[in-house]
């Protein structure tokens, strides 16, 4: 197994090799408006540091966020590419979920959250670092406060709101090395992964105009 893990619904741009014993390479940066400009260069970056190529991949995973639009559909288009051209296995894995697997909480309950940007969170809590207990949703704090009070937290999305979550712990973002390390768990226990379809959650920014003048020329 060679599994290329790759991950843009969070201002994280990651990507991680796995051989299904260990990750033997990743490279993270954290940059919200560069996911496209930054996300080849890094798997060009892991490869390398593998000594590997491209076509000794036989599985890409990717997370399917939640996670903005424009940044989640990065990784997603560059992941079915790299599977039609490789002729290789695309799994989804939800964003969340890795952040949980790489939490440094012994135990749950604890809750996982990232930016949704427009004074919201994307959210889902966890019994433990392999168990999701809610579907991920996107809400405002303060709106969850009562839900999520007690909870310690994980993400960069709890950071911002101290409020609703005093107690944060690492990581502030997503991993490849994490996404990757739980879909090779789940697949060698033969789970199966879901499809890599992306979890928006809500409508992107970007809107067709309603009620707009049309001009047609006389």
């Amino acid at each position: 197994m060679l599994l290329l893990a790759l991950d843009t619904a969070t201002p994280a741009v990651t990507v991680a090799l796995h051989d299904g014993t260990a990750v033997i390479a990743s490279s993270s940066q954290v940059d919200a408006r560069r996911h496209g400009e930054l996300l080849l260069p890094a798997v060009d970056r892991v490869l390398a540091e593998a000594g590997l190529r491209l076509d000794a991949v036989t599985g890409i995973v990717v997370g399917v966020g939640p996670g903005p639009y424009t940044g989640l559909r990065v990784g997603l288009m560059t992941a079915d590419t790299f599977g039609l051209a490789l002729g290789v296995p695309v799994h989804g894995l939800c964003t969340l979920d890795a952040l949980a697997y790489a939490a440094d909480i012994e135990k749950g309950p604890f809750v996982v959250a990232t930016d949704a940007r427009r004074k919201e969170v994307y959210w889902a809590t966890y019994a433990d670092s392999r168990t999701r207990l809610t579907e991920p949703a996107v809400d405002r704090p303060a709106d969850i406060a009562g839900q999520v009070a007690g909870m310690p937290a994980v993400g960069a999305g709890a950071l911002l709101y101290p409020d609703t979550f005093p107690v944060v712990h690492e990581p502030e973002h997503v991993s490849a090395a994490a996404l990757a390390s739980l879909a090779v768990e789940r697949l060698a226990a033969g789970a199966e992964l879901p499809e890599p379809r992306p979890l928006y959650l809500r409508r992107p920014d970007a809107q067709v105009p309603k009620n707009y003048k049309v001009v047609t020329p006389k």
